[in-house]
């Protein structure tokens, strides 16, 4: 019974393009769910005063490695999970799942401990202005001490995609990311005829772990109730070397590529930090970019994490046509995506930043910063696509490779060369620069997997017949 369930999985089955579309199009909507969630709170926190969004801007390095490390476990486990089930493995699946929870645990403890005592700190370091660094150190303790939330979230997920059951994804996301919109009013500004306070940028922080959450809770009843592929108990949860190993081999270079984001951040934040005049502004705008530029790559990134599912399934169950067709319906998706941000950024920049009532420095920084930042995004296109190989072969220090190049040793170098010029418009190039960089360094490694995983499968089918 439980070979005839896998052995019908859709991912076997179902026409590519149609599977792809399937799969990605709950993960996209979720994610631009998600993206709807990021600009609205930042729209909310605006309303308290510049430095607030400074302050959100630089509490992301934190939130980011916190997901980091959740998806970096997640993928570790997907690609493992989506493999297992391509071999029709349904013990290695389990232990893959558990392995996964395990792992989680560990993570969650950690960021638990910094949240009580590295929180403010962290700000202080960034900032001088008191009103930053206090409603940013409440706001990062508050999402550290519950990060638990958005670790099961994650996993749940994760483990939905890896069956194929990507839509409840939808449901998830959504649901926590419409709770977080509704919330955040709430209690950020407070609601005296239900005794509840103004809470500031501290509110902004319940608001999010809230819909945290409540995602979370879902995540765990839809894995309970429709993932009949993976047997949750107790015993799964004991940790096995061997499967640790394999989760962490893809694990790792993605947590290493998010915290490598982390850093960029956190280095591209001082150096906005440096222009004396207009720091805090240029740094604002800065993370109102991330903010918005989310609606354009969350979508691409849930293409991604399908083909990751896909594309691990079918090396396991050695379809090589499969893999190359899905690879190829990736990348244009993604590309017409990319392009269609790339339109809206270099048309409409003052209507986006006019969402988050702009002083007229601020609105003058960041039309530059979109129009110049936006020029990257079709070569990131190409980058994101054909990155889901990497994790899903197994071979995930590629997309640290790519990552590392493209946020580290080209981004963070070429921008504080840029700084030097004493013009902060001129330090948004950095970004298209590394972009460029990132898809010549993505395609040439790309080659490599092809010419070692997938052609040796192609090879394989002609000796049989």
């Amino acid at each position: 019974m439980a070979t005839n369930t896998l052995d019908n999985n859709k991912m076997r089955t179902m026409p590519v393009g149609k599977l792809l579309f399937n799969m990605a199009l709950p993960l996209a909507l979720s994610m631009l769910v998600q993206a709807l969630y990021n600009v609205v709170d930042s729209i909310y926190v605006s309303r308290i005063s510049e430095s607030a969004v400074t302050a959100l801007s630089l509490a992301f390095p934190i939130q980011h490695l916190i997901i980091g490390f959740a998806t970096g476990i997640g993928v570790g486990m997907n690609s493992l999970l989506s493999k297992s089930l391509g071999e029709n493995n349904r013990e290695r699946v389990n232990a893959a799942a558990g392995n996964g929870i395990f792992l989680m645990l560990i993570a969650v403890v950690l960021f638990m401990v910094f949240g009580i005592v590295g929180a403010r700190p962290f700000f202080e370091v960034q900032s001088s202005v008191e009103e930053t660094v206090k409603g940013g150190g409440d706001y990062l303790t508050i999402c550290c001490l519950f990060c638990v939330g958005i670790f099961v979230e994650v996993l749940g997920e994760r483990m939905l995609q890896a069956s194929g059951r990507t839509i409840f994804t939808l449901f998830t996301q959504g649901t926590g990311a419409i709770v977080n919109i509704i919330l955040d009013p709430v209690f950020i500004f407070g609601v005296p005829t239900l005794g509840i306070p103004a809470l500031g940028m501290a509110g902004a922080a319940v608001a999010t772990v809230i819909g945290q959450w409540i995602a979370a809770i879902l995540a765990i009843i839809f894995n309970l109730t429709m993932n009949p592929e993976v047997q949750f108990s107790l015993k799964m949860i004991r940790p096995d070397f061997k499967v640790l190993r394999k989760i962490l081999s893809v694990g790792i270079p993605s947590i290493i590529m998010m915290a490598i984001g982390s850093v960029m951040t956190f280095s591209m934040n001082g150096i906005f930090q440096s222009f004396k005049d207009y720091g805090e502004t240029a740094t604002g705008v800065f993370g109102v970019y991330f903010k918005l530029q989310s609606f354009v790559v969350m979508p691409v990134l849930g293409i991604n994490n399908a083909s990751v599912s896909i594309i691990a399934f079918n090396y396991g169950a050695r379809s090589p046509e499969r893999i190359t067709k899905n690879l190829k319906c990736a990348l244009s998706a993604a590309l017409v995506f990319m392009t269609l941000g790339l339109a809206l950024f270099q048309l409409a920049p003052t209507v986006l930043l006019g969402l988050f009532e702009p002083t007229e420095d601020f609105l003058r920084l960041g039309i530059s910063a979109l129009q110049i930042v936006s020029l990257g995004f079709p070569f990131a296109a190409v980058s994101i696509a054909l990155s889901a190989t990497f994790q899903a072969m197994g071979v995930g220090i590629y997309s640290s490779i790519n990552s590392l190049c493209r946020q580290l040793i080209v981004l963070v170098p070429v921008a504080y060369l840029l700084s030097l010029s004493g013009d902060v418009h001129l330090v948004w190039w950095a970004f298209a620069i590394a972009e460029i960089v990132s898809m010549i360094i993505t395609l040439f490694l790309f080659r490599r997997i092809y010419r070692n995983k997938i052609k040796p499968l192609y090879e394989q089918q002609k000796a049989v017949l």
